[in-house]
């Protein structure tokens, strides 16, 4: 049996998208061909977004918020929306990366998230990111570029058993997980290029790149940014596995894949948006449909496109007083100092999109004994008692009301008393806002490692319920009242 679309759609997804920076940009390209709109926070929007119309914004390249407002919105009318995150664990370039010993050269990296450090060893490992780079004559100014080394340049090899005979393979994080790029005696033999010296000799505040790391590694990314070395100022650059992601298993029932956490629900509820749109014309809808994808929830979500953030509050403040159709014209200070922003989070409601847990046959007892979540059986309702999660009743009741619509089948988890629980972007926005929210998402396993493995059949039932979701909420939000 053929996989479903959808999850060949992801593959090339989270294939072309080794950082949060690639995965914005390719949501947004997804976004451009579907019809939506690029609008900037910096602009007004008050003569730009209009009831029935499609648009997207992002914020630092690493966050990326889309919403289809419908043509019966009225200000402080409801908002149906799904959160996910674009970031995964990963080891990242230091700002001195440059670090050699015994012959070798090595680059120095840092950890972000809490990774499974020991499956990077032995891995086949390029880069990728953003560079900020000078364009133009004179002082000229600074874009960004986005860059993949897509070849193996770099390698955390094990140390022989031979030399390491204990069972436990625990690594020091900051001597032992250090990736080696080539020999010494090759870079000795490589003809530096010329450094572009200084107009005026004017004063350089910081070592000059080519002194911070590798000649012949910053000649890697400057041919990716298809710029010279001595354009490059800085950059921002992690360490990614160049094994592209695949199906697997004996009928393809498996997604081998690095990042399914969490590019798997920032992919799947792009799609549900643009899907939404397209199944549920915006004609007849007076909520508007939103996804917001963000930054850093693997460090804690607090930064300035993280989930802890003011990019979701800041965003339904201004959407929440956007004049309808035939709302009475009205001054910019009257719709500001109208409560229609109350009104909306009181009506509103937020999916948290994240990966969740599925069985592990090898570690059963792991697990709470009813609460066993499985691989291509659909979404999983996450619940925490303490509110790692932050689903409740009346959450649960609406979500299986569109599952139920969508023929999309849904499962249950918790963890045990005796187990530690991880948390979500879900009970931050929650708090921050008082929406409504629930916690759900594809199960998995081997979270956080850098080859992970999902269903591929879950990805078609998540775009489903993600897009019955947002275009069935305004109908479905008012059947389910609780004050």
């Amino acid at each position: 049996m053929a996989p479903p679309k959808s999850a060949l759609e992801f593959l090339d997804f989270v294939n072309a998208s080794p950082t949060p920076y690639h995965a914005v940009a390719n949501s947004a390209a997804l976004l451009d061909a579907a019809g939506f709109t690029l609008i900037r926070e910096r602009d007004n929007w008050a003569s730009t977004v209009k009831p029935g119309g499609k648009y997207y914004t992002t914020r630092n390249g690493s966050s990326v918020v889309a919403f289809a407002v419908g043509a019966r919105w009225k200000p402080g009318n409801p908002i149906g929306m799904v959160g996910a995150h674009t970031d995964s664990p990963c080891l990242r370039l230091k700002p001195v990366s440059k670090r050699s010993a015994n012959g070798y050269l090595q680059v120095g990296v840092e950890t972000y998230g809490g990774g499974i450090w020991h499956s990077w060893f032995d891995r086949d490992l390029g880069v990728a990111g953003r560079v900020l780079v000078r364009e133009g004559e004179g002082e000229g100014k600074f874009v960004q570029k986005l860059v993949k080394v897509d070849k193996p340049i770099l390698r955390i090899p094990t140390l022989a058993i031979h030399l390491h005979r204990q069972t436990n393979f625990d690594p020091n994080k900051e001597d032992e997980l250090l990736p080696i790029a080539g020999l010494a005696e090759a870079e000795l033999n490589k003809t530096a290029e010329p450094e572009a010296e200084a107009e005026g000799g004017d004063f350089q505040p910081l070592k000059a790149m080519p002194e911070r790391h590798h000649p012949a590694f910053l000649s890697l990314v400057a041919e990716q940014a298809g710029v010279d070395v001595s354009q490059i100022i800085d950059f921002e650059l992690v360490l990614y596995d160049t094994h592209k992601a695949c199906l697997g298993g004996l009928n393809d029932e498996f997604i081998l894949s690095a990042r399914l956490d969490n590019l798997n629900m920032t992919f799947c509820s792009i799609k549900g948006l643009i899907g939404s749109a397209q199944s549920t014309p915006l004609d007849n809808d007076s909520s508007i449909r939103l996804v917001a994808c963000f930054d850093h929830e693997e460090i804690g979500s607090l930064s300035a496109q993280g989930a802890d953030s003011n990019l979701l509050p800041a965003i339904l403040r201004r959407l929440s007083v956007l004049p309808g159709a035939t709302t009475p014209s009205a001054s910019a200070s009257d719709l500001a100092a109208s409560t229609a922003f109350e009104q909306t989070l009181a009506t509103s409601f937020l999916l948290s999109a994240d990966m969740a847990h599925a069985v592990h046959p090898n570690y059963a007892a792991k697990y709470e004994r009813n609460h066993t979540p499985a691989m291509n059986k659909g979404p999983v309702i996450k619940i925490n008692a303490n509110q790692r999660y932050a689903t409740n009743s009346p959450g649960i009741v609406l979500v299986q009301e569109v599952a139920r619509q969508s023929a999309v089948p849904l499962q249950l988890f918790v963890v045990k008393n005796d187990s530690p629980c991880g948390s979500t972007i879900g009970p931050m926005l929650s708090a921050k806002l008082g929406v409504r929210t629930l916690d759900m998402g594809n199960p998995q396993l081997s979270m956080h490692s850098i080859r992970e493995t999902g269903g591929s059949a879950d990805v078609e039932s998540a775009v489903r319920l993600f897009e019955g979701f947002l275009g069935r909420f305004s109908e479905l939000e008012g059947r389910i009242l609780v004050d």
